[in-house]
């Protein structure tokens, strides 16, 4: 028997003026089920759930289906709610993918949950699986997508997974090893390199083919698209987006100007040069480049930081950038404890760092910055006079509500806590006095001792990679965890 069977009513004899069910009754493996043809109908037009017809209650009018009802009963709840219910846990994810497919749903109408925040439970987060990498370099950057995909750069090759963590594809890049790396679409990602110039949108469907390679020219002060000799040495730091602009920190080949270009994500033309810096005399902390950019969208403003070592130590800059009209609206120099690394969480309106000397998490609350030292220790602030270098090579992320800081094998997350009495006001929701407190996860025992050097977060994933491992390992908090 196939698997879609049964008679369609015939409209003969109908009363026209009859009304039509608003009831859709199907037997799925023997299991009666009922819903509506509005139900049916988000499982999109090309699916063989949105053509049932409406039935009676004749059993011979009612359309058959050879198929699990476990799995649709699932798929069923999904198209009700816009969730999968807690007893997906018990089931494949694979199995569930592949039965969408039968009845023609869009993976990504199953795989929506997984990036839904409400479902990130950072107390639930496990290590579940560790992904393997072709070859034998170690990751050097990564990308997780809301959507659950995942791209991992390990050295000048580039693997993507799907959101059921599949490999994709592995695709060979022109640089000798990829150290900046964002998803843009399914099939477009943006790479760069700090040793060799350009920064180039790869198509991840035609075998990681070059479709547009950006770059940037000191001189003379324009942004260009072409590769021209003058162009030709610049190399990317760093790589962010906002809805609307692809951004890209670039350095001159003789490591004496910097400076951020924005370019229309549709057109990837370049729009704007923001922060244009270049080496005055002995002033070598006048043109470091941005190694991160994040794009902050409560505040429509840019995020740009670097650092670099000298004679005087780690120095620093944190700029935020009006991109419309080219003016930093905030600049702090840092020197004293520069950060080893540095993140922005929107959902918190504050920049957290860690600091490298003492190895202590920082958190600066953007709705009240000033000239003056904006940072508030979290931790022990009697360490930031050690020197001690302990937060060397330490990487700080947020998601959500959360900030995650590793500390050589382990992962630290900071979670705000309201404290005494509070009440709800129209401007600003719950009042009270907030605090920052730390939980330790990830232990020796759930991924081994080696020394954490890339974290990403993705949907209701968090993404890890390790120093000398060929993998990343997944950690969810999802169903599927």
């Amino acid at each position: 028997m196939p698997p879609f069977s049964g008679r369609l009513p015939s409209s003969a004899g109908l009363n026209p003026k009859r009304p039509e069910p608003s009831i859709v009754t199907l037997n799925v493996g023997g299991q009666l089920f009922q819903t509506t043809p509005q139900t049916l109908s988000l499982a999109g037009p090309k699916s063989l759930l949105s053509s049932l017809p409406c039935s009676s209650s004749s059993p011979s009018e009612i359309p058959f289906i050879d198929r699990d009802p476990q799995l649709f009963s699932l798929l069923l709840s999904l198209l009700r709610t816009g969730r999968l219910p807690s007893s997906s846990a018990a089931f494949d994810l694979d199995d569930l993918l592949a039965e969408a497919r039968f009845y023609g749903l869009d993976a990504d109408l199953l795989l929506s949950p997984l990036s839904d925040p409400s479902l990130f439970d950072p107390f639930a987060l496990r290590r579940s699986l560790a992904l393997p990498l072709p070859g034998r370099d170690p990751p050097s950057a990564l990308s997780a997508a809301p959507s659950g995909s995942l791209l991992v750069a390990h050295g000048s090759k580039i693997t993507a997974f799907d959101p059921a963590l599949r490999r994709r594809a592995t695709v060979l890049t022109r640089f000798p090893a990829v150290d900046s790396l964002l998803a843009l679409s399914p099939s477009l990602a943006a790479a760069g390199a700090t040793d060799f110039p350009g920064l180039h949108l790869l198509d991840l469907a035609r075998a990681g083919s070059v479709a547009h390679a950006l770059h940037w020219s000191p001189l003379p002060a324009t942004a260009t698209t072409s590769s021209s000799s003058s162009a030709a040495g610049a190399t990317v730091q760093a790589i962010g987006a906002s809805p609307d602009l692809l951004f890209g920190s670039f350095e001159s080949c003789r490591r004496n100007a910097s400076a951020i270009l924005a370019f229309d994500r549709n057109t990837f033309e370049p729009v704007a040069e923001i922060g244009r810096r270049e080496i005055y005399g002995a002033e070598l902390d006048s043109a470091i480049p941005a190694t991160k950019l994040s794009w902050i969208h409560g505040f429509n403003l840019l995020m740009a930081a670097g650092s670099h070592g000298g004679p005087s130590g780690l120095l620093g800059n944190i700029r935020l950038w009006d991109v419309r009209s080219g003016e930093a609206v905030w600049d702090l120099k840092e020197s004293a404890d520069c950060f080893a690394d540095i993140t922005v969480s929107d959902s918190l309106s504050s920049l957290f760092k860690v600091g490298v000397n003492s190895g202590e998490v920082f958190m600066a609350d953007m709705r009240k910055l000033s000239a003056e030292e904006p940072w508030v220790c979290l931790g022990d602030a009697r360490k930031a006079a050690t020197g001690r270098k302990e937060g060397s090579g330490c990487r700080i992320e947020s998601h959500g509500r959360q900030v995650f800081c590793s500390r050589g094998g382990e992962v630290e997350m900071w979670t705000e806590v309201l404290m005494g009495p509070s009440t709800r006001s129209r401007e600003d929701g719950l009042n009270g006095e907030r605090i920052m407190r730390r939980n330790m996860m990830g232990r020796a025992k759930d991924g081994g001792a080696k020394k954490i050097t890339l974290l990403g977060f993705g949907g209701s994933r968090m993404v890890v990679a390790r120093k000398d491992e060929q993998c990343v390992e997944v950690w969810e908090s999802s169903a599927w965890s």
